[in-house]
């Protein structure tokens, strides 16, 4: 007995001792594991990398910008329903647990030991708190070392967070496939919803993914998908969140998935959210705007962008077909499955409703064509093809652009087209399956529309399309702005002294530049005579410009240019007045909208306001101090209007400004831009001044109503004659008014705000003098102090002794006078 009782007593010893020594160990083991631990802390102070998300002026959705997409929610803010589904799927007993579920490790062991030599992935046992340390704080290594200190970190966490911050940082940081990080951003990227609008088998859905998003991918793996989303709708019955009922049906839905797109989400805004995009990350940096989670509101208008985008397009296709059809885009063979080498040619996906298509078959008076194939969301192509005709009145403005045939009217379809041509075409309205056949412009060009009081852009179309050139030139390009400058040359002779009725010879003139004679022209090779600045404005009178320029002298019209933003540093030379200088289309337009806006300098924005991931404003346009605006306890009708001051710097007198206003109006009349017909289709009041640079190589208009401004510009990237009368009355007046006409259709017909001060007196629209009974005659604008003249001198008139000649009356139009060729190789600019 004795023997036993020692027995047992060794036994114990030696039992404890191994206690002991396993208790020392595994102290050992955790004290050693635990100095390599990461500073749990930092989750405190999580700021995720979120997305920036840029909206409409009306709060559409315009761009996101993300390295990891991910929307940050609060766990407030997202849905029981959601949260049921990940705790289902992840870890049901999250809420009884301290951070390890025992439980859950000896099954995951007991698989392991199960599994031992087979080469399987170990099964996982990790809660969601261990996801989170392992998430944030460790790596994805596969080790025991890192299941420890996964584990410690685990209890550290549920001792410093509340599950509800351990749930949030979760669903905000766990990756789910397709760039999506977190819950918020993966709902809209696979459904195209908020995560309030989640259903049941949607839900499920998502908290399938955190497994292996690529293992349950919706397209390329969709049964396994399916398979797995209803294993998490069996949990969420048997943790009691749901109904058998609900569950039931819920497992019958079809997994019906909404793939977002991940480009500019509005159509036709590419060229302005690209611009957005690299502002924002020139003022704040890449980082800010790939994780810096921003919000910016910007000065789009949905409606007029998708206008302005369809009235450059018209414009520049309209050009182009008047040019001729240059041919095929390429040939492929039609035998087979056209459809897969039909594929392979690159589209341009931004013209719609433009198609991509092969020509089949032809006859005399059509062709049959098949249309470039749609992709399944999984990246096949779609089986069943689709067909179309083109007969002969979709082929009649195909004339040859070179060749013997060139400029011939095609009399068969068979003129214009082969079978195995790779094509673009468009709808014919009204005629089901009848197409036009289309061709991309080489020309191109740009358009601005901006608010004139704040400089708030609308609507920017850099090109005929974003995914052929990213060059965006409404603000890259530049150009010369030809006969477009002209009224900062006249805006500075009104606002220091001359008037609309001052007179300037309009006639030969030779000019000594130092390396030679430069003798400027007209356009039209004519000269007028001493005529009124008024009829020079409005006729774009080049000689008349350079007359009045040196009457004024080149530094004073540096400045106006400088002073409008128009250019940095202008040079001292004379053909300078004439738009020799190269500038961008937006410069020009906030230049003319400071005429319009009666003299004030204004700063072009494609952003209102800026908000940090916080929703504090970091940017705001609008600097104007709103005396009044604040109403905290409430609006009430005795209370004063707001008073919005104004310390903007005034670059124009306003009473100036309505001059040059008054006879741009002219220009749109009866001028140069007379035959773009904007009073019978936009029926508006409307001024602006066309331009047209040196051998015809852009066509610029410029065009403003009381309340918008618009812009255009038509060239060759690589700059090349346009064509004899490519003028910008011919092409850029004409989009100008497809724009207005659209922009201006429910706006009522405002007149330009005469100033106060400003006299309106009738006059002689020829001779700038008061208008006698039964004249012609328009009123015209006068500054205090200033009157039609009774008589005139007519500045360039001098007598031998280089005095003015008093002129009893302006002649009338003379025929060119000895014209003599532009040492720039034109006929000048108009």
């Amino acid at each position: 007995m004795r023997l036993f009782l020692r027995f047992i007593g060794w036994i114990f010893a030696g039992g404890t001792i191994v206690f002991l020594v396993a208790v020392t160990a595994v102290a050992g083991l955790l004290w050693h594991f635990s100095k390599e631990l990461p500073e749990y802390s930092q989750l405190q102070d999580y700021e995720p990398a979120v997305m920036t998300r840029v909206h409409a002026a009306d709060g559409q959705l315009l761009a996101e910008y993300a390295r990891e997409r991910r929307l940050y929610l609060p766990i407030q803010a997202v849905p029981r329903l959601v949260i049921n589904a990940f705790i289902a799927a992840e870890d049901k007993s999250f809420y009884e647990h301290g951070g390890i579920d025992f439980s859950g490790i000896a099954r995951a062991g007991l698989a392991y030991i199960q599994n031992y030599g087979s080469g399987r992935r170990p099964q996982g046992a990790s809660t969601i708190t261990q996801q989170v340390a392992k998430n944030f704080l460790l790596t994805n290594e596969v080790s025991m070392a890192r299941k420890i200190k996964e584990a410690l970190l685990a209890m550290k966490i549920e001792r410093a967070f509340s599950k509800e911050k351990i749930l949030e940082l979760y669903l905000n940081e766990i990756y789910l496939g397709i760039g999506a990080y977190g819950v918020a951003a993966a709902s809209l990227l696979y459904f195209n919803k908020s995560v309030h609008e989640l259903t049941l088998p949607e839900a499920a859905y998502l908290a399938a993914l955190p497994k292996g998003p690529n293992n349950y991918h919706p397209f390329r793996r969709r049964d396994d998908a399916i398979a797995r989303r209803n294993y998490v709708i069996d949990r969420m019955v048997e943790d009691r969140f749901i109904t058998v009922q609900a569950a039931e049906e819920a497992k019958r839905d079809q997994l019906v998935t909404t793939a977002r797109a991940t480009g500019a989400q509005i159509a036709a805004s590419e060229y302005f959210a690209e611009e957005v995009r690299r502002y924002i990350n020139d003022k704040y940096s890449e980082k800010t705007l790939y994780e810096g989670g921003l919000s910016v509101r910007t000065t789009l208008d949905p409606n007029l962008q998708k206008a302005a985008r369809k009235a450059l397009v018209d414009g520049l296709v309209r050009y182009d077909e008047n040019s001729g059809y240059r041919g095929a885009l390429q040939k492929i063979e039609v035998t087979g499955d056209w459809g897969a080498r039909l594929a392979d040619v690159k589209a341009l996906n931004d013209i719609q409703p433009w198609r991509l298509a092969v020509v089949l078959e032809i006859s005399d008076q059509s062709a049959r064509i098949g249309f470039q194939p749609a992709r399944e969301p999984g990246g096949a192509l779609v089986k069943q093809r689709e067909y179309g005709a083109i007969g002969i009145e979709g082929v009649r403005w195909a004339k040859p652009a070179s060749g013997p045939a060139r400029g011939r009217v095609p009399a068969r379809v068979g003129q214009a087209l082969e079978v195995g041509d790779v094509i673009y075409v468009d709808p014919i309205e009204g005629r089901d399956g009848q197409f036009r056949l289309r061709q991309v412009p080489e020309v191109s060009g740009g358009i601005v529309a901006l608010d004139p009081n704040t400089g708030r852009v609308f609507a920017m179309v850099g090109g005929f399309s974003f995914d052929q050139s990213q060059f965006n030139r409404a603000t890259q390009a530049l150009r010369q702005p030809g006969s477009a400058f002209k009224p900062l040359v006249y805006a500075a002779a009104l606002d220091n002294g001359y008037t609309p009725s001052t007179v300037v010879l309009d006639a030969p003139l030779e000019i000594d530049t130092g390396s030679g004679v430069w003798r400027p022209e007209n356009y039209e090779g004519k000269f007028y005579g001493p005529s009124t600045l008024r009829f020079g404005i409005e006729r774009s009178r080049n000689v008349m410009t350079v007359r009045l320029a040196q009457d004024i002298g080149m530094p004073m019209i540096g400045e106006y240019a400088k002073r409008f933003g128009i250019y940095d540093n202008p040079t001292p030379y004379i053909s300078f007045v004439l738009g020799a200088g190269e500038t961008t289309l937006l410069k020009m337009v906030s230049a003319y909208a400071m005429f319009d806006n009666g003299g004030r300098k204004i700063t072009p924005t494609l952003i209102d306001r800026i908000q940090d991931r916080y929703g504090r404003t970091v940017y705001r346009h609008d600097q104007r101090e709103c005396r009044g605006c604040s109403a905290e306890s409430g609006w009430t009708d005795t209370q004063t209007e707001p008073t919005l001051v104004d310390r903007r710097e005034r670059v124009l007198d306003a009473m100036t400004a309505y001059q040059i206003t008054s006879m741009m109006e002219g220009v749109v009349q009866r001028g140069t831009a007379g035959g773009a017909g904007f009073q019978k289709e936009v029926g508006k009041p409307i001024a602006g001044k066309t331009g047209t640079t040196n051998d015809e190589k852009d066509a610029w208009f410029i065009g403003f109503s009381p309340e918008m401004v618009v812009g255009v510009y038509i060239g060759y990237d690589k700059p090349r004659h346009l064509g004899r009368g490519g003028t910008g009355g011919q092409l850029a007046a004409p989009i100008v008014r497809d724009f207005l006409k659209v922009a201006l259709a429910d706006r009522p017909a405002i007149p330009f705000r005469v100033p106060a001060g400003i006299k309106l007196i009738r006059v002689n629209p020829r001779t700038g003098m008061r208008a006698g009974p039964g004249e012609p005659s328009i009123f015209e604008a006068f500054k205090p102090g200033t009157a039609p003249p009774d008589g005139y001198s007519a500045i360039g008139v001098t007598d031998a002794d280089g005095r003015p000649v008093a002129q009893p009356e302006p002649p009338r139009a003379q025929p060119p006078q000895n014209p003599l060729p532009s040492i720039f190789g034109g006929r000048g600019l108009y």
